[in-house]
């Protein structure tokens, strides 16, 4: 089985929403995506940690089988974001950036690191991102993700970047900034003349587009009664997408693809349930498959009407 490298940001967050708070709890997209791809691939992290870095979360992250060889400790403080959601649990407010050692990130792979065959460019610099894949030795799937930030700031790197990319993860409004489109189908369609043979437009709580080639697949999110924290959600969704992906072997079938959309819906419904990582770190892969398996059910509706029995509802 392949093994995924993913490279990001290892963090420390303190979140307030609506349903109470988190300290200085653990964070990061490399952190969230590989609790969620660990289930189906072994992970190795490439990332950049302060002195003051709790020994519990390696700890905790070492448990689970996540390979740290890659993440390095430099003298200083930790990565840290404040942030808030009000109502709208997809408008994260920022409140406060402390890049502290991250503004120092310079990835370097070790040497098993740069022969893997699968990659995840999380959300960090563009030209940090083309780095990382100059070290590799031709990765069979290479997957990134990106911000506005980077959009806005860094747009011709970023082209340069997706033209070296199977698959792009992308939010709905970012998708539009960076193709100047309308509509998430316009935006998929332009971005996937730059090079990604795959784009996931994430879109919340109204779930996710996926185009391949020259067809669109549109997902549904997992109701979830009690939304605690979506902070993590993105990178967990791409997590569990790239894990199954990695664990399939197939890359490029498009019902492996779909598959792997649903198990990221599902694993991005338990994070959302918690604070921080809490819920991700104790997950047991047999609650995953139940959720994958009930979301599956669910979704299964006959092309043929006359196929369907008649049932009544309501009788007088």
């Amino acid at each position: 089985m392949d093994s995924i490298v993913v490279v990001g940001s290892v963090a420390l967050d303190s979140v307030r929403t609506l349903w109470g708070e988190s300290k200085e709890a653990l964070g990061g997209s490399a952190v969230y995506f590989s609790l969620a791809a660990r289930h189906f691939a072994r992970v190795s992290v490439v990332g950049v940690i302060g002195k003051d870095f709790p020994k519990e979360h390696r700890h905790m992250l070492a448990e689970k089988g996540i390979d740290l060889g890659g993440l390095k400790e430099l003298p200083g403080k930790t990565f840290r974001w404040v942030g808030k959601f009000g109502k709208d649990l997809s408008d994260a407010k920022t409140l406060a950036t402390h890049l502290n050692v991250f503004a120092k990130f310079r990835p370097r792979l070790t040497s098993a690191q740069k022969k893997s065959r699968v990659v995840f460019l999380a959300n960090i610099d563009p030209d940090l991102q083309s780095q990382v894949l100059n070290q590799m030795s031709g990765p069979a799937l290479v997957a990134c993700d990106t911000m506005n930030y980077w959009i806005t700031s860094k747009p011709e790197a970023l082209r340069r970047l997706l033209s070296r990319v199977n698959i792009f993860f992308v939010n709905e409004e970012e998708a539009k900034i960076l193709s100047r489109q309308p509509t998430a189908l316009a935006a998929a369609r332009v971005i996937s003349h730059w090079g990604p043979k795959v784009v996931v437009v994430k879109k919340g709580e109204h779930g996710a587009l996926m185009k391949v080639d020259n067809q669109f697949y549109a997902f549904p999110a997992y109701p979830v009664e009690s939304v605690k924290d979506p902070t993590g959600a993105g990178d967990t969704f791409a997590g569990g997408f790239m894990g199954y992906l990695t664990a399939a072997g197939d890359y490029g079938d498009v019902v492996h693809l779909k598959r792997a959309m649903l198990y990221g819906t599902a694993l991005a419904s338990f994070n959302v349930e918690d604070f921080s990582t809490r819920r991700l770190e104790n997950l047991r892969r047999s609650c995953l498959e139940d959720r994958f398996a009930e979301f599956c059910d669910a979704l299964q509706v006959p092309h043929n009407g006359s196929a369907i029995k008649p049932r009544v509802l309501f009788s007088r």
